[in-house]
């Protein structure tokens, strides 16, 4: 295998002052890009996160605790959060394990009844940098979720938001077109693969993220909130000049967490109510972006490196 592109290698750099304005239509300055996460964390692993660190600081396996924070979320925590988004007529990018389908077959089939849209986040919770054949796993996890929604998902996330020097070369030749792994822009950006075809690199946000505010960061609840507005407040005047996307990213066992939903909830409410907002999902940022900027046409792109 060559050695893999390293993302230097896979996208020009691009001062966002320098660029051709992007327009949404109708008048629309700024879009919101919703984003609820499903995982499934597997008992018999390390769990991905803990809220309740062990005794001595030494993890567990099985860790009872920390699986029952996560599946508290899917229990009780995703409904809270399902019902809040109905209320605000909100369809967010659902990203999910595809394993979600087969273990909580009732909260993806509520998803996709719904008509949200479902983004692949491989197939359980496991690092890219963990798997034996990334290649592999891709395919399944894109063969699940079709089998569960009739059609292959277009975007993808990584688990905890890895990648490889490979992964997106993998997921080139799998079908993805975006993946929301990168927050290097606040405007959607092409991403050259090893085979020539672009993968659409959309604006992702880790400050408006809730495990980084509440299970990294640990600030009260009200945060969630008050940070947001702020961030929306620079780019919405800044809009004024060229289009930008905000992402805003939601689990289940922390943003359905009743103490929290009320922030979640004023958060979209009050971003939504500014003119010239829009909340769309991954699917339709991409193809607006594809018509103000078509893909590059594909060309051979050589990995540096010799063959090993």
């Amino acid at each position: 295998m060559r050695q893999g592109m390293k993302p230097g290698d896979r996208l020009p750099y691009s001062a966002i002052v320098d660029r051709k304005p992007l327009n949404l239509p109708g008048g629309a300055r700024v879009v919101i890009w919703p984003v609820l996460a499903l995982e499934v964390w597997d008992i018999v692993r390390p769990m991905a996160r803990m809220v309740l660190p062990p005794p001595q600081g030494i993890p567990m396996i099985p860790d009872h605790p920390n699986w029952s924070w996560h599946e508290y979320g899917m229990r009780v925590g995703v409904w809270r959060i399902k019902r809040m988004l109905d209320d605000l007529g909100i369809r967010p990018t659902v990203t999910l394990n595809a394993r979600t389908c087969l273990d909580y077959p009732r909260v993806a089939e509520a998803c996709l009844e719904a008509g949200w849209e479902f983004n692949a986040h491989s197939y359980d919770q496991l690092p890219m940098h963990k798997l034996d054949d990334e290649r592999a796993v891709i395919d399944k996890c894109m063969a699940v979720i079709k089998d569960f929604t009739g059609k292959k998902p277009r975007g993808w996330f990584g688990p905890g938001l890895t990648q490889t020097y490979h992964t997106l070369d993998f997921l080139a030749e799998a079908g993805i077109e975006y993946i929301g792994d990168w927050v290097l822009d606040d405007q959607p950006v092409h991403v050259n693969t090893t085979s020539g075809k672009s993968v659409v690199a959309l604006p992702y946000n880790y400050e408006l993220h809730d495990i980084v505010l509440m299970a990294i960061q640990h600030h009260t609840s009200d945060v969630f909130r008050d940070r947001a507005l702020d961030y929306f407040e620079t780019i919405y005047a800044e809009s004024h000049e060229t289009a930008k996307v905000m992402a805003i990213a939601m689990h289940p066992y922390l943003s359905g967490s009743p103490h929290r939903i009320k922030y979640v909830r004023e958060t979209f409410e009050h971003i939504l109510s500014k003119p010239g907002v829009v909340c769309w999902d991954g699917e339709q940022i991409l193809d607006w972006f594809l018509k103000e900027r078509p893909a590059p046409k594909p060309r051979k792109s050589r990995a540096k490196g010799k063959k090993k």
